[in-house]
């Protein structure tokens, strides 16, 4: 175990998905909580940077895309002005880890199960994921053991360690969009291939069990998701708003916040809901290790729905997967309603 009394500033590194950096902060709330007078940056991609942006728990913001695209030489220099002490690998990316070690950080942590880290980190924490029970922020937080942090906080009480409160400003005209004599609710139907996803058939139905006297509805997606989304949305009903491709990453977290719920997969749009604390209702498969009790969001307004069901049908066949269909539009607007 290193003592952190030796760290004046750590590296968080997460150069991954929007949800997976989302289950990293806690560690950043828990850094603060035991060291507030650490200062930290954190890695991530460049679509991934207002997200992180929004925690207040996070001093600095390295974009690894750009990391990656200055060279060797240039990358180790700028990674030696961050002047840190310490770096967490707590998504492995090899590249990464290499660089680290070149420019001679002097506490590198990574998991013993990856074998390019045993040439180039030189604190270990024993780390499988692919068997635990624990959801993935507490998995993410077990690597803290190394600077002396052995807490594990209780799914319950992970929010408190978000700090997601730094948000950007709404545009008028967005805000504009958001009906205050109304129920707000977004529904963003895809993942970006990132999760098992509720049927189009089954959102459509959630629809018509939201009256719109009282229900606002908002489809959700990304410039890729709309084009695939398009003539589905079509057949909508006209009270439902379609936003797909219409916002910014800042602006859409910013409208997240004044809505009142979203419902989606476990992908990153649901896990920023679950992070503002807005009712973020999460539709999961019962695989593991795709299932809540893996990835569900960790807000104090977080609900999930899955079915109890043992089944490994749809290992074989992604793109149908029984199991999440069989949770029924009543259930989720049930969730919304009562």
């Amino acid at each position: 175990m290193t003592s952190a009394n030796n760290i004046k500033k750590i590296i968080i590194s997460r150069p991954d998905a929007i949800g997976d950096v989302l289950l990293t902060l806690p560690m950043c709330g828990l850094i603060k909580k035991y060291f507030p007078e650490i200062k930290i940056a954190f890695i991530g991609r460049t679509y991934t940077e207002a997200v992180i942006n929004c925690c207040e728990h996070v001093d600095e913001f390295i974009n690894a895309d750009d990391l990656f695209k200055q060279g060797i030489t240039n990358a180790i220099d700028t990674l030696k002005k961050i002047n840190a002490d310490a770096i967490i690998h707590v998504f492995p990316n090899k590249q990464l880890a290499s660089l680290a070690k070149k420019a001679k950080i002097k506490i590198r942590i990574g998991t013993t199960n990856r074998l390019f880290h045993w040439t180039t980190v030189n604190t270990f924490v024993r780390l499988s994921r692919k068997n635990s029970d624990l959801h993935e922020a507490q998995l993410n937080i077990k690597l803290l053991s190394a600077i002396g942090v052995n807490e594990i906080p209780e799914l319950s009480e992970l929010h408190q360690y978000l700090g997601f409160t730094k948000i950007p400003s709404l545009n008028s005209e967005y805000d504009n969009w958001i009906d205050a004599s109304k129920i707000n609710v977004i529904l963003h139907p895809k993942s970006n291939a990132s999760a098992r996803e509720w049927s189009l058939d089954n959102f459509k139905a959630l629809i018509h069990l939201l009256p719109s006297d009282k229900y606002k509805i908002f489809i959700s997606g990304t410039d890729k998701e709309k084009v695939i989304l398009n003539d589905w949305i079509q057949q909508l009903p006209k009270h439902v708003n379609d936003i797909t491709g219409k916002l910014s990453l800042p602006q859409f977290i910013a409208f997240i916040s004044k809505s009142n719920y979203l419902v989606a997969a476990s992908t990153g749009p649901l896990h920023i809901a679950s992070s503002l604390g807005i009712r973020a209702i999460g539709i999961y498969p019962p695989i593991k290790p795709m299932h809540p009790g893996r990835w569900q969001p960790i807000g104090k307004n977080a609900k999930t729905l899955v079915i109890q069901k043992s089944c490994d049908d749809c290992r074989k066949n992604p793109q149908a997967c029984s199991c999440i269909n069989l949770i029924e539009a009543k259930q989720v607007a049930n969730k919304i309603i009562n």
